[in-house]
């Protein structure tokens, strides 16, 4: 999962890489072109890409500055009657455009949406360029807002997918829980009434035993209980009569497939005694992971499950031999971001993208006793 510091270091290389033409534009004009104000207009223009610099982090002062900027410059050399600031850097203040509806609040966009108008109206009213030219050049700026609109919607809609999807996970994991602990006070209830009985006949050897068995389950239900603390459940749905997955259904998976794909599993350390839900939620994570290779996957013909159990956890590791996949082009699926949710819930992690050589790679890492402190 690519986390949110990763995304700002790469959004700010992209903003240096985008202010890197406008100063070298800006240098050719400034040296090589008889521009109107010069020492004014290449300092306006260094301010351009500084504004590009920071156009995420505070959209509306990039756009005041560049539009209004310009707005000004214009009226400045009409009342002097010079002739126009023209910028061939100035192409930046579509990008700026853009990122104030991509980035910027609803009252950011709104106010800096109303700069751009009464600035596009101020140049035009100054130095009007014809219909066609005034049309088009509207429409260009239009667009690019409109883009960054766009992009910013589109953002919106997958963070509540994945957001729907978290939740989704959780209540099926809650769903899961509910039945395992179920399944244990039932047995508790059964062994405290043999108990009973035992014990009113004078047994005490099998009431002691009973005992035992009911101190067992009780300590099974109560971490299985701490396991749900995080989880929420909507009683509304009732539980699927589903058998629960476990360790050794990972290994069916290789023989469930009739594709060509073909699926090797293999068990290393300690695999026993963990709770249920531990079992669950690292099934889980290997069919969607397989699912995932078969439906997405560029020429992959084999995947390889390792599952090692430790004295503290267990990991699980599932790659394919499929293309290489560059790191632009890896989004992971909502599927896989349920299954990272579930492992948070356990107190564990997951992690997914491109592995170094060839194809895809998953890695989950949950404790044996699934984050019960």
């Amino acid at each position: 999962m690519v986390n949110a510091a990763t995304t700002l270091r790469a959004g700010v290389r992209r903003d240096g890489i985008l202010a890197a033409p406008v100063l070298a534009v800006l240098a050719y004009e400034g040296i090589f072109l008889d521009l109107t104000w010069r020492p004014a207009a290449v300092v306006f223009g260094a301010g351009l890409a500084l504004a590009v610099l920071v156009r995420r982090t505070h959209p509306l002062p990039a756009v005041v500055y560049a539009f209004g900027g310009f707005a000004l410059l214009d009226t400045a050399t009409f009342v002097t009657g010079t002739a126009p600031v023209v910028l061939h850097s100035g192409w930046a203040v579509l990008i700026l455009a853009y990122s104030l509806l991509r980035w910027g609040s609803g009252r950011d966009a709104a106010i800096g949406s109303a700069v751009i108008t009464v600035a596009l109206a101020v140049i035009v009213g100054v130095d009007f360029p014809g219909y066609a030219e005034t049309t088009a050049g509207t429409a260009v700026v239009l667009s690019a807002a409109a883009v960054g609109a766009s992009v910013r919607y589109r953002h919106i809609a997958r963070e509540q997918l994945i957001v729907q999807a978290e939740l989704q996970e959780r209540q099926r994991l809650a769903r899961e829980l509910h039945d395992t602990v179920a399944h244990h006070v039932s047995a508790i209830a059964i062994q405290a009434q043999a108990g009973l009985f035992l014990a009113r006949s004078s047994s005490l050897s099998g009431a002691t035993e009973a005992l035992e068995t009911i101190d067992r389950e009780a300590a099974r239900t109560l971490t299985e209980m701490r396991t749900m603390v995080s989880a929420l459940r909507d009683r509304r749905q009732r539980p699927p009569l589903v058998p629960e997955r476990r360790i050794a259904d990972i290994e069916r998976l290789a023989t469930d497939h009739t594709d060509p794909l073909h699926v090797g599993v293999e068990l290393r350390g300690d695999l026993t005694n963990l709770p249920p839900a531990v079992e669950g939620a690292l099934y889980r994570v290997t069919q969607e992971s397989i699912t995932n290779t078969q439906r997405h996957a560029q020429r992959a013909t084999r995947v390889r499950i390792e599952v090692t159990g430790t004295a503290t956890d267990v990991r699980l590791t599932v790659s394919d031999d499929g293309a290489r996949i560059t790191p632009a082009a890896a989004t992971s699926g909502f599927g896989l971001v349920g299954m990272a949710e579930r492992m948070k819930l356990l107190g564990g992690s997951l992690t997914a993208g491109p592995d170094q050589e060839r194809g895809w790679i998953v890695r989950a890492v949950v404790p044996r006793e699934g984050g019960t402190p």
